[in-house]
Parts: structure tokens; C-alpha cells; sequence
């Protein structure tokens, strides 16, 4: 029978109220008190949890970075370059959709971008999915597709224009277009 964890559900709902908090005050904008009063516990909780608010942003991070990690060696399990294509596109595009406000404030806070430009993982991860999407090609124009579509895909998975969406079809619109940019031909789908 499983038991329930009442210290690692505080510490989850604690990561999420962070993750709200930030993408909506940003790290610095927000304090260990608004995050212990979003899911009333004390602040003396929260500091039990996570000593300083780096650790705090490193527990926000880090579930991220170990999901797109297993996308990229699926991505590179794969053989053929559309394969590997279709794997990446996929798992990322379901990280951005899925990960919403992570992206917000990965896109907007200066602590979180500090944060994972400065881990060694993440900048491996990032030359790993570039070299997936640039295939056997490493010139400029194949450096800049790369960049678009990383940047674009991003972009576009948090932008509110696009909120009329539905997760579905976002999805689909996004790999779509992806395929395209990097001229992998898209199949046509029976309607």
C-alpha cells in the first residue's frame, strides 16, 4: 500500500507555487514568504525545503532539463535524419506546451536564464539538439534555420496569440511548421 509523503507533497506544491510566482514576478520580484503564503505554509517550510532561493530555482529547472535530455538520446537513438527529426521536434514541442510557465520565465527572467546558460548540462543538451536538427550540414545558413526554428518554437509556444489554440492543435501547427523550416517533407494527412 502507498503511504502518502506529506514532505515531499510540500515540497512539490512548493516548486509549483514558485514556478507560478516567477513567471508572473520573476525570481527576484518574488519572495520565500508569497511562496509560502500561495500554498499556506510558513516560511520557515519553505527554508526547511529549499536554503536559499537558488535552490529553489534549481528544483524549478531541473525536472525540465532531465525531460529534454531524454528527448535528445531518443532523438539521437533514432537513424534516419527525419527519425531523429520527428523525435526531437516532438518531445520538445510537448516540453514547451506542456511547460508553459517555465518557458515564460526561462524567456523573460534574468536569474532562470542566468541559472541554465550557466549549467554545463543544459549548454550540452542545447549543442546535442542543434547538431540534430543541422544534420550533416554545419554551415551558416544551416546554423540559422536551427536558430529560428529553436527560438521560434519557444517563442511561439508561449506567445498570446496564439492562446486560442488548443493544446492539439498547437502541437500539430508547430511541428508542422518546424518540418518545413527545416525542409523536412511533411506527409499528408487524410482528412
Amino acid at each position: 500500500m502507498a503511504r502518502n509523503n506529506p514532505a515531499g507533497d510540500v515540497r512539490e506544491r512548493l516548486v509549483q507555487a514558485a514556478l507560478g510566482l516567477f513567471a508572473q514576478h520573476g525570481v527576484n520580484g518574488t519572495s520565500l514568504q508569497m511562496i509560502a503564503d500561495e500554498i499556506g505554509v510558513t516560511k520557515a517550510a519553505v527554508y526547511y525545503h529549499f536554503p536559499s532561493k537558488e535552490d529553489l530555482v534549481e528544483a524549478v529547472v531541473t525536472p525540465y532539463l532531465r525531460d529534454l535530455a531524454a528527448v535528445v538520446e531518443a532523438a539521437e537513438g533514432r537513424h534516419r535524419r527525419a527519425d531523429r527529426l520527428d523525435t526531437l521536434l516532438g518531445g520538445i514541442i510537448d516540453l514547451l506546451v506542456d511547460n508553459r510557465e517555465l518557458h515564460i520565465a526561462l524567456q523573460a527572467d534574468p536569474v532562470i536564464r542566468r541559472h541554465v546558460d550557466g549549467r554545463p548540462d543544459m549548454r550540452d543538451l542545447g549543442m546535442r539538439a542543434g547538431l540534430l536538427m543541422m544534420g550533416t550540414r554545419t554551415d551558416t545558413h544551416a546554423l540559422i534555420i536551427t536558430l529560428i526554428v529553436s527560438g521560434g518554437l519557444a517563442y511561439a509556444s508561449t506567445s498570446p496569440y496564439l492562446a486560442d489554440l488548443d493544446d492539439t492543435e498547437l502541437r500539430r501547427e508547430l511541428h508542422t511548421t518546424a518540418r518545413r523550416i527545416l525542409g523536412i517533407k511533411t506527409p499528408i494527412t487524410q482528412h
